[in-house]
């Protein structure tokens, strides 16, 4: 099932967060190479106050699922996805369906939630501003996302956008740090984007702007992944309302989502589930 028990500090200066990120690659299960896929990754075994941790095999993210062949399809449905969330506009949807069939078929529910709206026009140019603008105008959205999560029996599950780093970065950051991982985790996993979608790295680089039919309006500072950027945008959240959870309150998730949410998301350190839940102890 992969992963570690591996102890990270609960307080890091931010300049240690890009040594994080690797520290988290080098996990055995933390990037999952299903074909067709670039940003396929686990979100488990990241450190949780009181001593525990997200589970493994529990909540994953990854970019665009249009060029997934019959065999990455069974390592999908091996995986016992209950829930798909896809961020997705309707015209991206449309331009690169998602195979989801399969995963149906399993029994898994796809969900439907464009982060951004569909007035593409109202989108601000600049990669921090695009954040900004996502917390500040589309917290309801945001909300949905995670209230699919915390249904009971949502888990294990998807979050996917098409390239699994900015809607995806924003709606699996607040979801973690509101069941309590610390700010800096939460940046250096948001991170780890970049060591799959390097700039750098033509190929990737062209199947993201086909998939989202941007083309060369996605520009190599818009591919950027920082961790100070997810780091300043936890703490816009955090200001409007006081807390991570406490933004997602004022925008339509309950407290009883959030502790369906932590229990289902949210195991002992040693890899046991947490008490109530039963899912059973990870491999």
């Amino acid at each position: 099932m992969g992963g570690s028990s591996r102890e990270y500090p609960m307080r890091m200066r931010v300049d240690d967060v890009l040594g994080l990120v690797h520290v988290l690659a080098a996990e055995p299960g933390r990037h999952i190479p299903v074909p067709g896929t670039l940003n396929f990754r686990d979100t488990g075994g990241l450190p949780v106050a009181g001593g525990r941790a997200t589970g493994w095999r529990r909540l994953f993210r990854s970019d665009g699922l249009r060029r997934l062949d019959s065999r990455a399809s069974g390592l999908l449905t091996g995986l016992g996805l209950r829930t798909v969330v896809d961020l997705r506009t309707s015209y991206e949807a449309e331009i690169a369906p998602s195979p989801l069939d399969d995963l149906a078929a399993a029994g898994a529910l796809t969900m439907h939630i464009s982060l951004i709206g569909e007035d593409l026009a109202a989108i601000p140019a600049e990669l921090g501003e695009i954040y900004d603008y996502v917390i500040d105008r589309q917290g309801r959205a945001i909300a949905d996302a995670v209230r699919c999560l915390a249904r009971p029996g949502g888990l294990p599950a998807l979050v996917h956008c098409t390239a699994g780093k900015d809607r995806t970065g924003i709606v699996v950051a607040l979801t973690l740090a509101a069941v309590g991982v610390p700010d800096q985790i939460v940046a250096a996993d948001y991170a780890l984007t970049s060591l799959y979608l390097d700039p750098a790295h033509t190929p990737a680089i062209g199947q993201v702007r086909e998939d989202s039919g941007l083309g060369e309006q996605l520009t190599t500072e818009l591919l950027a992944s920082p961790p100070e950027l997810m780091l300043r945008t936890l703490d816009r959240a955090r200001a409007q309302a006081g807390s991570i959870a406490g933004y997602l309150v004022s925008h339509g998730v309950s407290e009883a989502e959030l502790d369906v949410l932590r229990e289902a998301l949210v195991t002992s350190q040693d890899g046991t589930w947490a008490a109530g839940s039963d899912v059973p102890r990870r491999a």
